[in-house]
């Protein structure tokens, strides 16, 4: 089953274009939706999972209309919003059970069965009778990843699953995204650009509301094989080599400015070549739809 989006447009009533007619097939297995905060994201999201109401386009999955057949969606989808309430005080187990009832499954012992496995699986089991209040923040994100998997889901939505995270919760988070996401459709929604790199074999760029890059994110770095320069200049000298080159990129280090600079040859000899990665793509895409470096 793959998800089919068409012509999807949303304009809010202040007058912002949040999707300016996004086309986008997503295969089975994990898809990176990348995107600086405010390029529409989140509403996309949030159509997808039948929580908001798009202005026109379609969506379909497995010949299922999304944007109409709301009911049948949902009983297919999993979803981790990007604000995820819970109770402070209630235990996992017990709340992951009040969910899975939610859920259709009424049966009790299957229902445990349920819960047990989905508490081993995000490496929750041993913590299963605390409160959700005393979990850390990886650890509440793992608890979102288990109520989002309850029912099987063929179409798992994520949005901004590790930001805050520390590289350890980041870590074991990756590995549980990569192990649910290989026979179903899983979109990872993120302005973190080594989340997309590390997990996706596909992946869009969003932008305004606008889709500025599309496929997979090896070919699509490929593209800027190289085209990408780098070179440490004082602060003071960063103004002037914005003005004359191309610069996608600036970063401080040690108290200087790495620039990275896009250009078909080597811009003189006080550069050297970069090996393009994503985040340069990512940077080229922004830059090149109007967004500085």
């Amino acid at each position: 089953m793959q998800l089919e989006i068409k012509d999807l447009a949303k304009r809010y009533p202040n007058g912002v274009q949040a999707l300016g007619g996004v086309t986008l097939t997503i295969p089975p297995g994990m898809f990176g939706l990348l995107g600086p905060n405010g390029a529409g994201k989140s509403t996309l999201m949030r159509i997808l999972a039948t929580l908001q109401e798009a202005d026109s386009g379609s969506v379909t999955f497995g010949g299922i209309d999304v944007l109409r057949e709301k009911e049948k969606v949902r009983g297919l989808l999993g979803y981790l919003p990007q604000e995820f309430g819970l109770y402070p005080k209630v235990t996992a187990v017990d709340l992951l059970d009040h969910f899975a009832l939610l859920k259709g499954i009424r049966d009790g012992k299957k229902r445990r069965e349920v819960v047990d496995y989905l508490l081993q699986k995000t490496n929750l089991f041993e913590a299963r009778h605390r409160r959700l209040g005393t979990y850390s923040g990886g650890m509440k994100q793992r608890f979102g990843i288990a109520q989002a998997l309850i029912g099987d889901p063929k179409l798992v939505i994520v949005d901004e699953p590790t930001a805050g995270l520390d590289p350890e919760e980041r870590n074991r988070f990756h590995n549980l995204l990569a192990d649910i996401g290989e026979e179903i459709v899983v979109i990872l929604s993120t302005h973190i650009v080594s989340d997309v790199s590390d997990l996706c074999r596909n992946m869009a760029i969003l932008h305004h509301g606008h889709l500025v890059q599309v496929g997979d994110p090896q070919v699509l770095t490929e593209q800027l094989r190289g085209r990408i320069w780098r070179k440490v200049v004082a602060k003071t000298d960063v103004g002037a080599h914005q003005e004359s080159l191309q610069v996608i990129s600036t970063r401080r280090v040690a108290g200087r400015t790495l620039l990275h600079v896009h250009a078909d040859q080597r811009p003189d000899a006080s550069f050297e070549p970069a090996e393009a990665d994503l985040e340069d793509l990512y940077f080229f895409a922004m830059r090149a739809n109007g967004r500085a470096a």
